[in-house]
């Protein structure tokens, strides 16, 4: 890198203290805020995969943020600048070997004549804090078996949505999927060819509906699909349509077939803009018990528009419901 030689920080005349450090993914960083001048301790040369012989030109440095950390720090950046304000945000950073790693900054300032002459603070690795996070994220938000977003996401996220909440996105029909007779599978030829049937069901779903805005296991056999504005009717009605026949293949294992059904019911918005939850919930849920009603291994259409908020769900008896 071309720049000015880092100077030393008063954290280097300790080396045994900069090594432990460097080794807990933390270091200590200055700036000199007229010349743009950095310095360095070893633990942010080794978060951002750099030699402590290099040189240090800050707008290479800052070339290294992704995009979003980029401007968000420069921003608060001339913030604490203008202000002597004090800041803290966690960054992503994508190394010259294409590493991506995350790093907490915090930054302080030193005034000199009432002006702000310098940035100093902290960088500290946080790269597999961020993992672990995302890890237990995930095993709280997706069902372990399908790897699909669980119950609990679907009922967050969209079924406890205040109608035309925009957050739930242009939204253009909901897909309820039942397996049919999938107790049967269990009970003649045991779980673990019952788990296997679920993961290819979730396979064929996701590779039908891969724009899908969200695809949910929301019970033992059952799942929901989300589908996104922008697609025709017919055009969803025929991709539901396939799906429904390639879960009705049956999965392989090992030598043997094991036979597998489904039954869906597809509800469409009239608005995409304006959709309320619990009406598009309860359309879809009449169009699928219509479809096991029909003989199974079907699909049936409603309109949202077609039923009420305030429908009580004794108009469809036996109608399966969340809750």
């Amino acid at each position: 890198m071309s720049g000015r030689k880092a100077a030393p920080l008063p954290y280097d005349t300790d080396p045994l203290f900069a090594d432990a450090v460097a080794r807990a993914g933390i270091g200590a960083w200055s700036c000199d805020v007229a010349c743009g001048t950095l310095s360095w301790t070893p633990g942010v040369y080794h978060l951002f995969g750099l030699s402590p012989a290099e040189r240090l030109d800050r707008r290479e440095i800052v070339a290294l943020y992704d995009e979003e950390s980029r401007l968000r720090m420069e921003r608060l950046r001339a913030w604490a600048i203008a202000t002597g304000q004090p800041f803290a945000m966690e960054a992503q950073i994508v190394r010259h070997d294409g590493e991506r790693r995350w790093m907490r900054l915090t930054t302080d300032v030193v005034r000199k004549g009432g002006r702000v002459v310098r940035l100093h603070g902290i960088k500290q690795d946080i790269t597999e804090d961020r993992h672990r996070l995302e890890t237990l994220r995930r095993q709280a938000e997706h069902d372990a078996l399908t790897g699909l977003a669980n119950r609990s996401v679907f009922e967050t996220r969209f079924l406890a949505a205040p109608a035309a909440d925009p957050r739930l996105g242009p939204l253009a029909a909901l897909i309820l999927i039942d397996l049919d007779d999938f107790k049967q599978v269990n009970d003649r030829l045991g779980h673990m060819a019952g788990d296997a049937c679920l993961r290819v069901a979730a396979e064929r779903m996701t590779h039908m509906f891969p724009d899908a805005m969200l695809m949910a296991r929301i019970g033992g056999d059952e799942f929901a699909i989300l589908v996104r504005a922008g697609m025709a009717p017919a055009s969803i009605r025929a991709r539901a349509e396939a799906l429904v026949a390639e879960l009705c293949r049956p999965v392989p294992r090992g030598d043997a077939w094991v036979p597998l059904g489904a039954s869906a019911g597809l509800a469409f918005i009239d608005d995409p803009l304006r959709c309320d939850p619990e009406v598009l919930f309860a359309s879809a849920d009449a169009a699928l018990y219509a479809a096991k009603a029909a003989g199974r291994g079907s699909l049936v259409t409603r309109s949202a528009s077609s039923m009420r908020a305030d429908d009580p769900a004794g108009e469809f008896p036996g109608m399966p419901t969340l809750g």
